[in-house]
């Protein structure tokens, strides 16, 4: 994961973007754009960097991950 992901990720948390709607469902606002945000789950995002994911990264081996994603594991721990 690259450090601007972690970055973006805690930035979203410090701001209050990240919003707990049910027990594993979070809305989570978008780093780019003020006006949009995306539905979480601890394994999947809507946001179109988790749907592009493979297709930048395919065939080597990665799981695929968004900021939406570590922000919800940072919020969590800070739980």
């Amino acid at each position: 994961m690259s450090a601007s992901t972690i970055r973006k990720a805690k930035k979203l948390v410090e701001s209050g973007g990240v919003e707990k709607i049910d027990a594993d469902l979070y809305q989570i606002k978008s780093s780019s754009d003020p006006n949009k945000s995306y539905f979480v789950t601890p394994d999947t995002c809507e946001c179109p960097g988790f749907k592009n994911f493979y297709k930048f990264h395919h065939g080597k081996g990665l799981k695929a991950n968004c900021s939406h994603l570590e922000a919800i594991r940072i919020f969590i721990q800070e739980k």
